[in-house]
């Protein structure tokens, strides 16, 4: 498999990941927590999985370079705001000042703090582990 293919599998679970935390957020954490606990614990949690993912991602395919890990951050970014409007407005069908609204920190929201975890997760994943250690197979 690729490096391109392995970044943009990893995006997908992590993507799935998301998904499955909203759901979690939705059904467990806002009803049990209120909301400001709910949505804050919602967004820990998928920032550590943001984490586990990129981690899991440089521990597979070292090795690897941080030019490398540094584009894999930013393609993630990017694939993860054309997913967030492109969904939210064409699919969904909700107005612009609704989408940005998800973009500040009301109610406890850390998703703009996700997105710089998107950014830098592969790039903090790859110094973890060790950079360009392993050699290759």
């Amino acid at each position: 498999m690729s490096l391109l293919s392995a970044a943009a599998t990893a995006w997908l679970v992590i993507l799935v990941l998301a998904i499955a935390n909203g759901a979690l957020r939705e059904a467990v954490l806002v009803p049990r927590l209120g909301l400001l606990a709910g949505t804050v614990t919602s967004g820990v949690l998928l920032i550590a999985a943001v984490f586990a993912v990129a981690f899991a991602l440089v521990a597979w395919r070292r090795p690897l370079g941080g030019a490398q890990a540094w584009w894999i951050g930013v393609g993630w970014l990017a694939a993860t705001l054309v997913f967030e409007f492109g969904f939210g407005r064409f699919v969904q069908g909700k107005p612009w000042p609704e989408l940005l609204a998800a973009y500040t920190f009301k109610d406890g929201n850390l998703w703009p703090l996700v997105l710089v975890a998107v950014l830098l997760a592969p790039t903090l994943g790859l110094h973890a582990v060790g950079g360009r250690a392993a050699p290759p197979e």
